[in-house]
């Protein structure tokens, strides 16, 4: 059966999460598999991922990292992705390989 799996990009620019990016694909397949697959497309998929905004505060000030690690330590972060998952209209927990772009080096592990 197929899933929507998906490639999301953290941009983080100067210590702040400033935007979301993200690529979806339909597969069928282990778990393991598919993360494989995210990852060997994780540089390629980047420069025609899809931008999200990022969430800001009342000041309409972007989140810095170590509040958006922190949130990801308590498995949060899907809250924040929200709006991805509508857009690409995945279910509930889906899965997802998440990829940080640090001041536009995308930290990309194999």
């Amino acid at each position: 059966m197929n899933e929507v799996i998906l490639n999301i990009y953290l941009i983080i620019n100067s210590g702040f999460v400033s935007e979301f990016r993200a690529v979806a694909y339909e597969m069928e397949g282990g778990d393991d598999n598919k993360i494989k697959f995210l990852k060997s497309k994780v540089v390629e998929d980047f420069p025609r991922s899809y931008k999200f905004d990022a969430p800001t505060n009342k000041l309409g000030k972007f989140m810095k990292y170590p509040k958006f690690a922190k949130l990801e330590k308590q498995g949060m972060q899907y809250q924040l992705f929200e709006e991805i998952f509508e857009n690409f209209n995945v279910p509930q927990n889906p899965l997802i390989c998440v990829t940080p772009v640090v001041d536009g080096r995308i930290l990309a592990e194999n």
